[in-house]
């Protein structure tokens, strides 16, 4: 308890905190005084600590109901509550960019930044992004890919991220996997009031409030989040005058979720989400500029599911709308969507060994265009679908599931999977995927103003893995993985810039995840993944073949070790190491585009957090990139150096 009430004592000094010449402490080297407090105190203490990778986790997304790791041989990951409440001084994007295999590009460059998904190497579309399993996107994007600046950290109790193709299940786009975001739900009482305060480096300031409860036959959650910051210059400023200016971000975000028992066995659950944010960009690499960008995402709908013995049956409509323009000295660009969607499934298990899905998919896209061709154009894709599943036939498991898919544009395909492991008692899995996975054009490469193509084909790609998992009692969990994945009419900026089909893209990996667990207070999660690609297309009649995964590591290294001191006081230190990496940028010079080699780096961040008065509130203190590395996530544009963050956390 001393150790604690010192550091809330520091953190509180911490203004009036200076050095013997008498200037201020800065942020720097304040932290690196807290980090020195906070290894002061070695006592031990238990954790309820979420085993990520463990055989016994139950999750959701892999098979669309629940069921143990044990019982499927796909690969998902989970980023548990409790590390998600040690992520406080972090957004989404950087909570993502810590698993193995998932680099989020520029999710340490300037905060509004735009933020690209390569999961396994793959393009930023080919993730699909859910929210409580049920699927958003961009309409109005180049890809369709749903903008993740969009939704606050603070509102996420839950991730589970499911790699591999998973068309079959999810439809169109999941190529490379999925991320399902699981929102806050109601607390075990009438009324909880929640939120926290935090400020830290560039003038940043995070504000969140919340209300969540149940009662008899409901519950809900409400929250707001403000974040707002003044940035950095986007681009690198290499000039002798250092005159770039600052491109700051500036968010509001509101959610609601409510589940409501109206007879038993039935749940309807309605919710609304509302988030805008604003912000400033640069002209482009090592130019500045006076751009200014807005979005907002509008997002309703409801989920209604009947649960009886042996499985259950689920519907939901969702209606998404997102508005974003960009504005510059040349122009004005608005871009704007909308998307429809409706699905029923139902689950079913006969006896203990046998369980089916079934289901069916509607979803009606439309790009509000009026300069496009046609005006306005508008997509409808639907997708029955079903999956039979084997369970646990002396340790064998077996999923085989099938899609058909009719395009308002393309007509019909047809996706599959099939998907074996084997379980050794309840210590060990062994397991293979192969699996079919597909993707349309979005309305913007078909008939936007700018690049677009209406003869594009959609992509289609299969993905082969294998590998182990086992869970070796208190002390271990370990996944190793291989995974080849190949595509087919890959869609990029061709000549003329313009949107072109290419031949082939080939892809391929291997990730390992040891999680150690040293004894109840200390866990050691580490990981290590390789990627690798290239493209084959026609080139003046002949095959031409060479790599073009930009911004994407070859190797990426993570290692996380949490340490719970007290049941009061917890410290974690997190290191990342990232290859180096090809991009290419516009020269404005010569009007080219050039290749160039982005350099390998290697990131230390810690945070702190002690808890009191039962818990229900928390201070925490987050330093990232303590080394002060200078470093680029896209050629000629800034990435932070040293910053911190500090705050506090309520809950009554």
């Amino acid at each position: 308890m001393q150790t604690g009430i010192f550091i809330s004592s520091s953190l509180q000094a911490y203004f009036s905190i200076k050095h013997p010449s008498g200037k201020r402490m800065n942020s720097r080297n304040f932290a690196w005084v807290t980090l020195i407090l906070l290894c002061g105190n070695t006592a031990m203490a238990q954790e309820d600590t979420t085993r990520s990778t463990s055989l016994n986790e139950i999750v959701i997304t892999a098979t669309r109901f629940p069921k143990k790791v044990s019982e499927t041989g796909k690969v998902i990951s989970i980023i548990s509550k409790k590390e998600i409440e040690h992520s406080a001084g972090k957004d989404l994007s950087q909570v993502l960019n810590e698993q193995a295999g998932l680099v989020i590009n520029s999710a340490y460059s300037n905060p509004g930044k735009d933020k690209s998904i390569f999961l396994r190497g793959a393009k930023a579309d080919y993730t699909i992004i859910l929210i409580n399993g049920i699927p958003v996107s961009d309409p109005s994007g180049a890809g369709g890919a749903f903008d993740i600046r969009l939704f606050p950290v603070e509102q996420v109790e839950r991730i589970e991220i499911l790699k591999g193709a998973q068309s079959t299940l999810y439809g169109s786009d999941a190529i490379a996997g999925i991320i399902n975001i699981i929102t806050k739900k109601g607390a075990d009482q009438p009324a909880q009031v929640y939120g926290g305060l935090s400020f830290g480096s560039f003038s940043t300031i995070k504000a969140n409030t919340g209300v969540n409860g149940s009662a008899e036959n409901a519950s809900y959650n409400i929250g707001f989040t403000h974040y707002k910051t003044n940035g950095f210059s986007e681009a690198e400023d290499t000039t002798a005058a250092k005159s770039f200016d600052k491109d700051g971000f500036t968010q509001n975000a509101f959610n609601t979720d409510f589940d409501v028992r109206i007879a038993r066995g039935l749940h309807i659950k309605p919710y609304f989400r509302y988030s805008y944010f604003k912000g400033d960009y640069d002209g482009g690499s090592f130019t500045d500029g006076n751009g200014k960008y807005n979005a907002q995402l509008l997002t309703t709908g409801s989920q209604a599911q009947y649960s009886f013995s042996g499985g259950a049956v689920t519907a939901f409509y969702d209606y998404n709308e997102i508005n974003r323009s960009f504005s510059d000295e040349y122009g004005v660009y608005p871009y704007a969507g909308t998307k429809k969607t409706v699905e029923l499934y139902a689950n079913y298990s006969i006896g203990n060994h046998v369980q089916l899905l079934g289901g069916i998919h509607y979803n009606k896209q439309k790009m509000n265009d009026t300069t496009a061709t046609p005006k306005n154009p508008v997509a409808e894709l639907t997708s029955p679908y079903l999956s039979f599943f084997l369970r646990d036939i002396k340790g064998f498991n077996l999923e085989l599931g099938g899609r058909y898919n009719k395009h308002s544009k393309y007509g019909d395909n047809f996706t599959y999977s099939i998907n074996p492991s084997y379980a050794f008692g309840k210590e060990v899995k062994i397991f293979a995927n192969y699996a079919t996975a597909f993707k349309t054009p979005s309305l913007t490469s078909l008939y936007g103003m700018y690049s677009a193509n209406p003869d594009l084909q959609p992509e289609e790609s299969f993905t082969l893995e294998g590998g182990a998992q086992a869970s070796l009692g208190k002390l271990l969990d370990i996944r190793a993985v291989y995974f080849t994945r190949q595509i087919k009419n890959v869609i990029v900026y061709g000549p003329g810039f313009q949107m072109i089909n290419l031949d082939k893209q080939k892809d391929h990996g291997f990730e390992i995840e040891p999680t150690l667990y040293i004894n109840k207070a200390l866990t050691v999660k580490l990981f290590y993944a390789y990627t690798d690609g290239e493209v084959t297309t026609q080139n003046s009649g002949k095959d031409s073949t060479y790599s073009n995964l930009i911004r994407r590591p070859k190797h990426s290294f993570g290692a996380n070790i949490g340490y719970q001191v007290t049941p009061q006081f917890y410290i974690s230190t997190q290191l990342s190491n990232y290859s180096k990496r090809s991009d290419l940028y516009y020269d404005m010079s010569s009007y080219s585009q050039k290749a160039v080699t982005l350099a390998a780096y290697t990131l230390w961040n810690a945070y702190a957090e002690y808890a009191f008065a039962g818990n229900r509130v928390k201070l925490f203190a987050d330093a990232k990139n303590i080394g002060n590395t200078r470093f680029n996530e896209v050629y000629g544009y800034s990435a932070t150096r040293f910053n911190f963050t500090g705050g506090i956390r309520l809950s009554f």
